[in-house]
């Protein structure tokens, strides 16, 4: 498997081997993962202002996830692929995001943000398990696993195609098919290991293949009438996937519902891909019926959130899913009547409109064909939801810690004044497949209370008294266009380290800062016994570390933001 390390000085290496791992399921072995904090170098460099700096600072607070909304979607990473993190991530901010909301879904959301801040914030959870874990484990269902690719849904994700432009996008949807099987039989020359190399070529050419095909399919539908699509760019990165570990992998909460612990989700039959060709003159009123559907699952979804715990056992049923259906019912027919004004009326729309929750069904994530096909043949098992009290998934096990607090902050720039971010900007910082894809992404988050001026690639061991950290550094500059990349991360970039000031063609933007803080019992920091979670092949790296943000600000929320920061205040 390949380590990849960051020395005490803080200077980034990586070493790649044919096999290893972290040896036998002695609970020792595990410790090399963990460090003293007085042992890390001090290695943070903050540049020095210069005279254009904007040196305030805008804090929110956004709470601890007192409600509970844990989900292993990761709707900035994997955008419409349902489990798509294979671990759980805490989330606090907008209430009613999953993998699949829109922007206008975001918008109209509610939030735990105390300022209103609709925004989403969310990194994986920590957890305490005081079994034993096992690196010998993981190479054993790391031997017995093809690795594979999983690629965001785009036929599920279109708004109403036209009739003339079906067939064009029809031929694209099955290449976009086509080069997913191919980048997989690639992956399957990898069965058995981790080949960071082949994994980054095979991505990086599958991106450059979707990238040509979905643009192609924004074109035609443009052309012929169904005005440009927004979006798209998000569904063109696809990932590595070694789900057939999973298999192999502990899993002590199987046989309890998830219903016990777990943010349940709304599952709702897809209706894009099942709709013909749209006449010209009802396009407008299809896709705002699409949208109203969005919605309606989205509104849902929060009441999940919200009403937890609410009512007895048929609460769910009665007051979320049994409404959900009625409005569905109607908003399919009026999709089946605007579409037969002017062509043949679609048969079985009707039957779309049921829904259930995630724990009165098994998902339907597979990787499949990523593109609304049927799954395809050598596809391992969907990953299960959350399981029981911890939300545990396989190899992901123990009881979950919640932040002490979390402490969002937006900053300035050491040369030059922010301009405000866009709305429903996507960001992220590290990289969660530091081992599968390599380390370039990754960065270094773990700290103690009290040692600010030093950060670990390595859990920390803190001294008595002292929170463990994860302070996550968000990058502070923005091309002045989009809000999306193909690669998810290229529309922003860091600032220089030694000058502070953006590269060329990037204009500077309030950057985020995530401090979480633990109140994690020392014995625990000192056998090991606290982990992220992690991807299955990652084995809960500490390298592994991440957090994700979806800008849900108003517009004059994000300029009092920015204006607060150029001023040289500090604001709330």
């Amino acid at each position: 498997m390949a380590v990849a390390v960051v020395a005490a000085s803080g200077i980034l290496t990586a070493t790649f081997v044919s096999s290893g791992g972290k040896g036998t399921a002695d609970a020792s072995t595990e410790i090399n993962q963990f460090v003293a904090i007085q042992n890390v170098r001090p290695n943070v460099q903050n540049p020095a202002s210069g005279p254009g700096a904007s040196k305030g600072s805008f804090t929110v607070d956004c709470g601890t996830n007192g409600n509970g909304k844990f989900s292993p979607d990761n709707p900035v990473a994997q955008p419409g692929i349902k489990n798509g993190a294979e671990h759980v991530h805490d989330f606090v901010g907008n209430l009613a995001i999953t993998a699949n909301s829109s922007n206008a879904d975001l918008d109209a959301s509610g939030t735990t943000c105390k300022n209103g801040d609709k925004s989403s914030y969310f990194w994986p959870v920590v957890r305490i398990d005081k079994t034993v874990r096992s690196g010998a484990d993981t190479q054993r269902a790391l031997a017995a696993t093809t690795p594979m690719v999983t690629c965001p849904s785009v036929r599920n994700r279109l708004p109403a195609v036209p009739a003339q432009a079906k067939r064009a996008v029809d031929n694209r949807l099955a290449e976009l098919d086509r080069g997913y099987a191919a980048a997989n039989e690639r992956m399957a020359t990898g069965k058995g290991r981790i080949d960071a190399r082949l994994n980054s070529s095979v991505l990086a050419d599958l991106r450059d293949q979707r990238t040509t095909l979905i643009r192609g399919i924004s074109d035609s539908i443009a052309a012929a009438g169904g005005g440009r699509t927004s979006g798209m760019i998000s569904l063109v990165e696809c990932d590595t996937n070694y789900d057939g570990m999973h298999a192999a992998m502990r899993h002590t909460a199987a046989s309890v519902k998830a219903g016990l612990a777990a943010n349940q989700q709304v599952q709702c039959p897809t209706v894009r891909d099942k709709l013909p060709g749209i006449p010209t003159a009802a396009l407008d009123e299809v896709n705002r019926n699409l949208t109203e559907l969005d919605r309606q699952i989205s509104e849902a979804n929060e009441r999940l959130v919200t009403t937890r715990g609410q009512g007895g056992k048929n609460f769910v049923d009665n007051a979320i899913l049994g409404p959900l259906k009625a409005k569905r019912t109607a908003v399919l027919d009026r999709i089946s009547i605007a579409i037969s004004r002017r062509a043949a009326r679609p048969q079985g729309l009707e039957k779309l409109a049921g829904c259930t929750v995630t724990d009165q069904a098994p998902s339907q994530n597979g990787p499949g064909n990523q593109n609304g096909g049927a799954a395809a043949p050598s596809a391992p098992a969907a990953l299960p939801d959350p399981q029981g009290p911890n939300l545990e998934l396989p190899n992901n096990t123990g009881g979950i810690v919640r932040p002490a607090s979390v402490r969002i902050e937006y900053r300035g720039n050491a040369t030059s004044k922010v301009v405000p971010m866009p709305k429903f900007l996507r960001a992220l910082t590290g990289d969660a497949k530091p081992i599968s894809r390599g380390p370039a992404n990754a960065r270094a988050t773990w700290a103690c209370s009290g040692f600010t001026d030093r950060l670990s690639d390595k859990y920390p061991i803190c001294p008595p008294g002292q929170q463990v950290q994860r302070v996550q550094d968000f990058p502070g500059c923005w091309d002045g266009k989009n809000i999306d990349s193909t690669n998810h991360r290229d529309h922003v970039a860091f600032a220089d380290t030694k000058t502070g000031a953006c590269k060329q063609g990037f204009a500077a933007i309030p950057q985020l800062r995530i401090t979480l803080s633990y109140d994690i019992p020392r014995d625990v920091q000192t056998k090991g016994q606290y982990a992220l979670d992690s991807f299955p092949e990652e084995d809960h790296n500490p390298f592994s570390d991440h957090n994700d943000f979806i800008n849900v600000n108003s517009a004059q929320t994000m300029q009092r933001i920015a204006t607060c920061i150029n001023k040289g205040k500090t604001c709330r």
